[in-house]
Formats: structure tokens, sequence, C-alpha cells
């Protein structure tokens, strides 16, 4: 299992609930940082994931490794969080 899940959204995207139910249905806990709410951490995805989308899902494994997932993407997502 992953140490620490964290998404980035916003109020109107779609694919971020998409991450966040497929999260929950795996029981995996995570973070959200909404842009709309926080838009100070844009510069923070935007590093992180090298676009300015969302969601940026940022799975942080038990070795302290980063595996950046940009949108909907469960042939990454789901092997991320495995």
């Amino acid at each position: 299992m992953p140490k620490n899940v964290t998404i980035f959204t916003t109020n109107t995207c779609g694919y971020c609930q998409m991450v966040k139910m497929y999260l929950g249905t795996k029981g995996v806990t995570y973070d959200e940082v909404n842009l709309d709410q926080q838009p100070d951490r844009q510069d923070e995805a935007l590093k992180l994931s090298g676009a300015l989308t969302v969601p940026v899902t940022v799975v942080t494994k038990p070795d302290d490794s980063q595996e950046v997932i940009v949108g909907y993407n469960l042939a990454r997502l789901a092997p991320a969080i495995s």
C-alpha cells in the first residue's frame, strides 16, 4: 500500500470525482488539495505534473519515491496504489 496519496482537484473536475471514487472503492485514504480553494498551491501541482490540468494524483511509496499520475488513468493509478 502507498504511504501517502495526494490529489490536486478543482470544483468542476469530473475526472477528479472519478479518481476519488476509485480510491474510495480500493480503501485508499488520500489528502485532497482543491486548487479553487487553495490557488497558492497551483505552482506545486504544475511542478509535479508539468501540466495545467487536474486531477494530479501523487502517490508516495514507502521508500519515499513518488509517482505522479495526471488525469483519470487507471492503467497507471491501479498499480501505483497496489
